[in-house]
């Protein structure tokens, strides 16, 4: 009996997934890039570890958050609203993608010129930028990383997601290869290691281009500022959900050097850095739900079932496993972490739960066009992510960080879980976009 009831299990969460084959297949595609990203990134922040001081470590990836940070604030939403909207027109897409970089990359290098004139002017050559040098890195690594975004988000938007993936894994390859020989050189500042991301994302797109017959160079043609600018409303509403949701993750590596010491902040990346390789899985499987619903409104819900269930599953089997072995990893990274950091970092990885529900609350938000209404709660929730970070970080360092910060990113899933629960169940009947396959939001 038992063995008939697993068969039955089986067959339908087969028939599960073919209903979904095209959620499947480009969250499949994505998540296998994920994969192979996480492992050679483990091996890229291994090497760094172990040949690079742990302040070069801690600099360096407060300084690689920043630039997240300052990419998401210039990219204004057009990323998102290309996942969404690329589908919808066909044969303009490169036409849109070129007018996205085009405005993106100029807001971008705008704001971190802002940045390191602030950085140079409130800490001088005591701060994280400390030359002309690294200023340089950073500003040109911020407009290539929101080129790099804007491009990923491009290839997902026409269910490419293969694509994506050859691009991650190449990245993740060269910035490894790059991080052994500028060891070997004697070049280990945390420039030399900013260094090593901006080539890296460069040469993988010259890679990607090359391993799909110009698939990259197909993405753009001459900009349709019209075409983008007809969308300007959903680009600010897109743009103001994304800096309220994301804003607070980018920016934790960069607070921990703040709030505490460069050395601290070694030890906190490298599980961190597990966490958010983790996350990549969920958040995936939320992006890609974005075009597939778009396509076909008529399965959205069981499309979301689908990405719902498998992603918790994923996400608490990693809150677990880092639980578990949380001392193990630090010292993989250097022998010295697991005694400067201690237990500090163990519940980390339970944030992945709430960061589910809250991906996949953004999608369903997105679906509805309902980004504005939405994004004063998303804010709300950072600013109880920061603050918990905070006020935690005050009272007992960075293990009272770490717990402020699960718990707040914990609330904020419950939040997002019960919102889910009743959106999901009546969205076929209040729902226009995902009841009707033939409605649309937007009316070019």
């Amino acid at each position: 009996m038992p063995i008939g009831l697993a068969r039955m299990a089986i067959m339908r969460l087969r028939q599960a997934l073919q209903k979904s084959a095209t959620l499947v297949m480009n969250s499949g595609a994505l998540a296998t890039g994920t994969v192979v990203t996480a492992g050679l990134g483990f091996a890229y922040w291994w090497v760094a570890a172990r040949l690079f001081p742990p302040d070069v470590i801690g600099v360096a990836s407060g300084l690689l958050a920043m630039m997240s940070l300052v990419t998401l604030l210039g990219e204004g939403g057009l990323t998102t609203l290309l996942t969404g909207e690329l589908v919808r027109h066909p044969g303009k897409e490169p036409g849109l993608v070129a007018a996205a970089a085009s405005a993106g990359v100029a807001l971008t290098v705008g704001l971190a010129l802002l940045f390191v004139v602030g950085e140079t002017l409130f800490n001088g050559s005591t701060g994280p930028i400390d030359g002309w040098l690294a200023g340089l890195v950073f500003v040109i690594g911020c407009g290539l990383n929101n080129l790099t975004v804007v491009g990923d988000q491009a290839f997902v938007g026409i269910l490419r997601s293969s694509s994506k993936m050859i691009r991650l894994v190449l990245f993740s390859i060269f910035k490894l290869l790059l991080v052994a020989a500028a060891a070997a050189l004697g070049f280990t500042s945390p420039t030399a290691l900013l260094l090593t991301w901006v080539a890296g994302m460069l040469v993988s797109w010259i890679g990607v281009d090359l391993l799909t017959r110009g698939g990259a160079r197909r993405l753009v043609g001459p900009p349709d500022f019209r075409l983008l600018h007809i969308h300007r409303r959903r680009v600010l509403d897109h743009y103001a959900l994304d800096v309220a949701s994301m804003a607070p993750v980018f920016v934790m590596p960069y607070l921990v050097l703040v709030l505490l010491t460069p050395v601290l902040n070694a030890t906190f990346v490298a599980v961190w850095m597990m966490v958010s390789v983790a996350s990549l899985i969920p958040s995936a499987m939320a992006m890609v739900l974005f075009p597939v619903v778009r396509a076909n409104p008529k399965q959205s819900r069981h499309n979301i079932l689908v990405s719902l269930t498998v992603s918790l599953l994923f996400s608490l089997a990693c809150a677990v496993f880092i639980f578990t072995y949380s001392q193990e990893i630090l010292a993989i990274f250097n022998p010295a972490y697991p005694k400067i950091a201690g237990s500090s970092l163990s519940l980390l990885g339970f944030s992945l739960l709430g960061s589910t529900l809250k991906f996949h609350a953004c999608t369903l938000v997105r679906v509805a066009d309902r980004m504005l209404k939405a994004a004063p709660w998303f804010a709300l929730g950072g600013l109880l992510e920061l603050c918990g970070a905070v006020l935690g970080a005050k009272l007992d360092g960075l293990q009272g960080l770490v717990l402020g910060w699960t718990l707040a990113v914990s609330i904020e899933g419950a939040c997002a879980a019960l919102w889910l629960a009743s959106a999901t169940k009546l969205a076929a009947d209040t729902d226009p976009v995902l009841q009707d396959p033939t409605s649309s939001p937007v009316q070019t």
